[in-house]
């Protein structure tokens, strides 16, 4: 099924690939899978092919991205904790921007960012703590964007300015730096969206879908449109339930 050794116009395909995808230390080659990993994303990854013409297909050893990959399994064997198969090379370039994305965020790449980042920095009075937490979100917002891919994932917009890094449990609420740089404990929204979302007038049930305050007034909700409902894991889940009991509820009018 494989191709092995690859032929050059394989490997050359699958160098060009991962180059352009945030892979680009070559590792070794062995049973016709090239490896390669990334100076930014946790894990390697390998490429493979039956032949020039493709089927393609993707090794992944990172757990957390293959929990979180929304692609078959390929019942195939091979190298990592799970394979996936391509029948074109179009269709591999378009799952391995989100490869790179979750590999970036997860389990813990912001915070270990953070840490580095504010490891000399005084944390004596409340301006320097300031300092220290504006670090932390925008760390938080880098790899929101990353994990989102940049774009809002309940309306689509696509524009920096107007995309917001929500917190869903807020930062003075999380109990440590883990949680409050958690990418599970955002989601990436519009800034009318985060508006209300932070104030407790929206939020989102376990299928995405949002849950509108009977606060908000009838224009308020004809403004806040949305295309899809937002893709959540487990843990977005369990986070959104403490943001519907402590935020939303609190915020209900009496």
């Amino acid at each position: 099924m494989i191709e092995s050794p690859q032929s050059f116009i394989v490997s050359e395909e699958c160098r060009k690939a991962t180059w352009q995808n945030g892979y680009r230390r070559r590792l070794d080659d062995k049973d016709g899978w090239a490896h390669y990993a990334s100076t930014t994303a946790k894990g390697t990854i390998a490429l493979a092919a039956a032949g020039p013409t493709g089927p393609w297909f993707l090794a992944i050893d990172h757990a957390g991205v293959v929990e979180e990959l929304a692609h078959p399994h390929a019942e195939m064997p091979g190298p990592g904790d799970a394979r996936y198969a391509f029948t074109t090379l179009s269709a591999l370039y378009e799952v391995l921007p989100k490869v790179y994305a979750l590999a970036v965020a997860l389990p813990d790449g912001p915070l270990e960012a953070f840490r580095d980042a504010v490891k000399d920095l005084p944390r004596t009075t409340e301006a320097e703590r300031l300092v220290v937490q504006r670090v932390g979100q925008d760390i938080f917002r880098d790899r929101l964007m990353t994990y989102w891919q940049a774009r809002c994932p309940l309306t689509g917009i696509t524009d920096p300015a107007l995309l917001r890094a929500s917190h869903i449990v807020p930062w003075k609420d999380c109990p440590d730096d883990a949680e409050r740089l958690n990418v599970h404990n955002g989601l990436l929204l519009s800034a009318l969206w985060d508006a209300a979302f932070d104030r407790g007038l929206a939020t989102f049930d376990d299928a995405g879908r949002p849950v509108l305050s009977p606060g908000l007034g009838t224009a308020a909700r004809g403004e806040l449109r949305w295309q899809q409902p937002i893709p959540l894991t487990d843990k977005h889940r369990m986070r959104l339930a403490w943001h519907r009991t402590h935020r939303f509820e609190a915020a209900k009018p009496a």
